[in-house]
């Protein structure tokens, strides 16, 4: 990975995933990571099976290489070594951490004027829920993702990665190198605020708006879109083909390649809303005719594509032409998805 970091030295004292998945990105990035494990280890270490052979050639779950290629990583008894860790703080640039909210604090003390603080926690370092914990899990059902993903008759479901935690990993990189930014031209070590909670409302995107504005709460839809039509997966011969219609064009387009009839009032997408159940079983009967191989090569320009097991999507051409699994210490792990060029 291009090196546009080298020079920055951050402490990550951040556990489980959206802050190891941070300074993981600022490391491919080039800085220079020291990650500080409790004397037990990062909880991520025993959350398997699966387990395999880690960085260090000991067994450790697979969960854990998601988050922590590309750092040094040491021990160390907080309560302990206190001064073994301002040491180590003293000439970082960044400190990760997502104690609770006050808890490094009681720990240190306050952090140096010059280093950027970056705290990662559930609900944020203020507001009635500052102290309360949280599993990505347990933010998935009270953001309300939860609300509006599954089918529509059944249970609500969560995303099937920890999708807030990812989230929250991306906006803590992105507010920590706007950070290095700020210091760089003002010599300002600002302290970064950065929670769970705030970045899945954030992430609720469309959803959210679209209850703003019209005051009913959305609805769980499979794979369905409340704002689009046709854009949801529909059963082919040999398993199931998402078919994705953003404009009017494409529809259009869809309609010729299928032999569909375009009705007026289908040729608008909010006319297409309005017939949501005339389309989709009218298109749940023509795809369940196709190969998911033959949908493909039949909608060539059309956004579609098959719904992939994790091993087909990691076995994909595109991901093997672009490298997306590669080796680190001998160990097979996830590429960065960051390119620069």
């Amino acid at each position: 990975m291009n090196g546009i970091l080298d020079g920055v030295k951050i402490v990550d004292l951040s556990r489980i995933l959206a802050g190891p998945l941070c300074t993981q990105m600022l490391a491919d990035l080039g800085a220079e990571v020291i990650k500080v494990e409790a004397p037990w280890g990062d909880d991520t270490r025993k959350w398997g099976p699966p387990f395999t052979i880690g960085f260090d050639g000991k067994e450790v779950a697979a969960y854990f290489l998601a988050c922590n290629r590309g750092k040094e990583i040491i021990t160390m008894d907080l309560k302990q070594q206190t001064d073994d860790l301002l040491e180590l703080i003293k000439d970082a640039d960044v400190v990760v951490e997502n104690f609770k909210p006050g808890t490094l604090e009681r720990i240190v003390g306050k952090i140096s004027d010059d280093v950027i603080l970056c705290s990662i926690s559930a609900y944020g370092k203020d507001g009635p829920r500052s102290s309360e914990p949280g599993y990505d899990v347990a933010l998935q059902a009270r953001s309300g993702i939860m609300s509006i993903t599954g089918e529509p008759e059944g249970p609500p479901a969560k995303v099937g990665v920890a999708w807030i935690d990812v989230i929250t990993g991306l906006n803590a990189s992105n507010a920590i190198l706007a950070a290095l930014i700020h210091k760089m031209k003002t010599g300002e070590a600002k302290n970064i605020d950065i929670s769970l909670w705030d970045s899945a409302i954030a992430a609720l995107v469309n959803q959210a708006h679209n209850a703003l504005a019209s005051g009913k709460d959305p609805r769980r839809m499979g794979s369905a879109h409340p704002n689009l039509v046709p854009y949801r997966a529909f059963e082919a011969n040999d398993g199931w083909f998402v078919i994705g219609v953003g404009s009017d064009t494409q529809w259009a387009n869809l309609c010729t390649l299928l032999n569909i009839g375009n009705k007026d009032e289908w040729q608008t997408n909010a006319g297409r809303i309005a017939e949501r159940e005339v389309i989709e079983s009218m298109l749940a009967e023509i795809v369940a005719e196709y190969s998911r191989a033959e949908l493909e090569e039949l909608l060539t320009g059309i956004p579609c594509a098959p719904v992939n097991t994790i091993t087909e999507a990691l076995n994909d051409k595109q991901s093997i032409a672009r490298g997306l699994v590669t080796k680190y210490n001998g160990v097979d792990v996830l590429a960065s998805p960051l390119r620069f060029y």
